[in-house]
């Protein structure tokens, strides 16, 4: 219930009268989960599935940085080691390419195999950005 004063005509200013009356029921604007068609719950799951060649390959970094005048991207390896001489498939919003691994740096120093957790230099031949995955094909 609401209260609400309101002024009693023909009386002092001060005489007020308090009227009660129900609050208005407010409609709601949440779709319950049961009135779903499975058709939506079916397409939602393939929305969250990795799409095309990405779902087949195991991903092993992302890209944390890109040097435009050397053409190289730096890459923290997440889960495998990556050598020189395997392919990679590098994905991201613009980014899509594959090519093989011809160079690989740790501290400025050239090397063959980079291990999970260590940040390499990797020498690509377009354009990265952060936060592209890298994948071993």
């Amino acid at each position: 219930m609401v209260k609400r004063r309101v002024k009693v005509k023909g009386k002092s200013a001060k005489a007020k009268k308090i009227i009660k009356r129900p609050k208005a029921k407010i409609k709601s604007k949440v779709k319950s989960k049961a009135k779903r068609s499975p058709a939506s719950k079916k397409a939602k799951a393939k929305a969250k599935k990795p799409q095309g060649i990405e779902a087949s390959l195991e991903k092993i970094g992302e890209v944390t940085h890109y040097f435009p005048h050397v053409n190289a991207a730096a890459v923290k390896l997440l889960k495998s080691g990556l050598k020189v001489g395997d392919s990679v498939y590098i994905k991201g919003h613009t980014t899509d390419f594959k090519e093989p691994v011809k160079s690989i740096q740790l501290d400025h120093t050239t090397i063959t195999e980079g291990k999970k957790g260590q940040e390499i230099g990797l020498l690509v031949k377009s354009r990265v950005r952060q936060g592209d995955k890298v994948y071993k094909i």
